[in-house]
């Protein structure tokens, strides 16, 4: 596959097993993308965990810079400790990895888009894209 052009709703979503949490669409592994990391994060309650609280200095995935993007309804981001509100379009850019972020939607199915990597090295899957993405292909 040279190209593809889809909606982000007629991509297979991942159920997370934890109640409340939101689905994963995973866009990497969906178009066969291997340079960078992108996924999208889909919460279908209002008040619900978008993205879980945590810094790129706390998992294996040391470095990650992070662009977030509203692609759909309503997010309310906390950066370092600041909210921010974010209807569909807003953009939040973590460049340091030792920032604290997370997210909750305001909005039911409020989806964002996750995209990050580390500067100046090659984009290597993490451990839990690993995880989820052997399961994709076992299904």
């Amino acid at each position: 596959m040279r190209y593809a052009v889809k909606r982000i709703d007629e991509i297979p979503g991942v159920p997370d097993p934890d109640p409340g949490d939101p689905d994963w669409k995973p866009l990497r592994h969906h178009f066969g993308l291997e340079a960078f990391g992108v996924n999208c994060f889909v919460q279908s309650e209002a008040g619900g965990r978008l993205i879980v609280d945590h810094r790129e200095t706390d998992t294996e995935a040391v470095g990650h810079q992070e662009l977030y993007v509203v692609v759909g309804g309503r997010a309310e981001f906390t950066v370092d400790g600041e909210p921010f509100d974010c209807p569909a379009g807003t953009c939040v850019a973590i460049r340091d990895p030792k920032v604290r972020r997370s997210a909750i939607a305001v909005e039911p199915g409020t989806a964002v888009l996750a995209i990050g990597g580390t500067p100046g090295q090659p984009y290597e899957i993490s451990s839990w894209d690993a995880k989820w993405t052997t399961g994709l292909q076992q299904a």
